[in-house]
């Protein structure tokens, strides 16, 4: 069996010489000379040889000393070898995802369990925020986007289109004044989401109406919500009618908690799109998440054509 022993005394010893200076070895070491110059003497007591000469401006190293410095310093470097190793093989690796929370909410949370049960040794940390990052400045490594794709110094690949179409709880169809054709909806609230443009590439209630034929309805009334979320819930909890995003109440209307009553349906030319850096390439764990995103992405186009 290996017997290492007096490891202090060979720090203090290692360092001693390659300083040829006690003082500076224990600034090193951050200990007292007095300090390293009781290890340098209980090292020679136990080898019985002496280490050191002493002389008015330092030490000088014995032949012993020589002989022994080379394969001790070896030593010292093959601990740190194996200390460097085993911090990497235990090194969690991650990757950072910026996204509006109301995608993160409503579509991502729900299947990222998938990415964390295929890739265990990455971690996911989700930062969730309306505008549009800088990846120069945050610490971003991937970002789930909605818009046109037209971001030219970036890595762009579409993951989703979306249409927009009115959503409501099941019950208001069985409601005191059920909502069975779109003139009902003068009895209901209308849901707004504010955080969607107000370009005509974004239909509102008005155009809404306008496209459905329904007149004397006011498309401007209801209840005005700053995240597409909330007006969602809104809808789930049957205060009245929203606009629904497709991508983003997708997996409600599957579950039963929205109904989408009328058949008139928005296209829109905007999407959603996965988007990292080209240069430098991108990290394994963000090649990961990327080929991940995009495989849930056509499974879920492919469950809803």
């Amino acid at each position: 069996m290996r017997r290492l022993t007096h490891l202090n005394a060979l720090r203090a010893f290692e360092a001693a010489a390659r300083h040829a200076s006690f003082a500076k070895a224990a600034d090193e070491l951050s200990v007292t000379p007095a300090a390293i110059s009781q290890q340098i003497a209980t090292l020679e007591a136990y080898l019985g040889v002496q280490l050191f000469r002493r002389i008015a401006r330092g030490v000088h190293l014995t032949a012993a000393a020589r002989q022994m410095l080379p394969p001790l310093r070896n030593g010292f470097d093959l601990l740190a070898t194996a200390f460097a190793r085993a911090q990497a093989g235990v090194a969690r690796k991650h990757v950072v995802v910026s996204l509006t929370p109301s995608m993160a909410a409503k579509w991502l949370m729900p299947r990222l369990e998938r990415f964390i049960a295929a890739h265990p040794g990455i971690d996911v940390r989700l930062d969730t925020t309306t505008r549009l990052v800088d990846f120069g400045q945050d610490e971003v490594d991937v970002a789930l986007r909605y818009g046109a794709g037209r971001w030219p110094a970036l890595a762009v690949s579409l993951l989703m289109k979306e249409t927009v179409f009115p959503v409501c709880s099941p019950q208001l169809r069985s409601a005191k004044r059920p909502l069975r054709k779109p003139q009902d909806l003068a009895h209901h609230t209308l849901i707004h989401d504010a955080s969607m443009p107000t370009r005509a590439s974004f239909p509102q209630w008005s155009s809404w109406l306008k496209a459905a034929g329904v007149q004397g309805i006011d498309g401007e009334r209801g209840l005005q919500l700053d995240a597409s979320m909330l007006a969602i819930q809104a809808a789930i909890d049957g205060q009245g009618v929203a606009l629904g995003r497709s991508v983003l109440v997708a997996d409600d209307v599957a579950s039963g908690r929205l109904v989408a009553p009328f058949d008139l349906v928005f296209p829109l030319r905007f999407g959603y799109y996965v988007v990292h850096p080209r240069r430098p390439a991108p990290s394994a764990p963000v090649q990961a998440f990327v080929r991940w995103v995009r495989a849930e992405a056509a499974a879920f186009k492919a469950l809803r054509p």
